[in-house]
């Protein structure tokens, strides 16, 4: 079976050009690596939440964090949580931190 060069060319392109992985989004992340934690909600009103005396992403010193404030806290750790460095890319923090942006309204 033949193919003419300018089909080949052009599915060369189709399959080099789309992403290979869907990443996942922010919520994904949150759901999986946070939620236990920090609650679906990001009140921190679960036991493990409780029992590690975590802030409210309602406070008042999370609100005014800046996003840089938070990827650091995200990728290094603070107090009792772990850090994601390594766990985590760039891009999945960065998308983590605009969702824990979403609970905060």
């Amino acid at each position: 079976m033949k193919f003419p060069l300018a089909s080949v060319a052009v599915l060369c392109l189709a399959v080099f050009t789309v992403p290979a992985v869907a990443q996942d989004s922010g919520a994904d992340t949150f759901k999986a690596k946070c939620m236990m934690c920090h609650g679906a909600d990001g009140l921190g009103n679960t036991p493990v939440g409780k029992m590690a005396k975590i802030i409210s992403f309602k406070d008042p010193a999370v609100i005014s964090a800046t996003d840089a404030d938070l990827i650091a806290i995200v990728t290094n750790g603070k107090n009792k949580m772990p850090s994601n460095k390594g766990k985590l890319t760039d891009d999945q923090i960065s998308a983590l931190v605009a969702y824990i942006r979403t609970l905060q309204k």
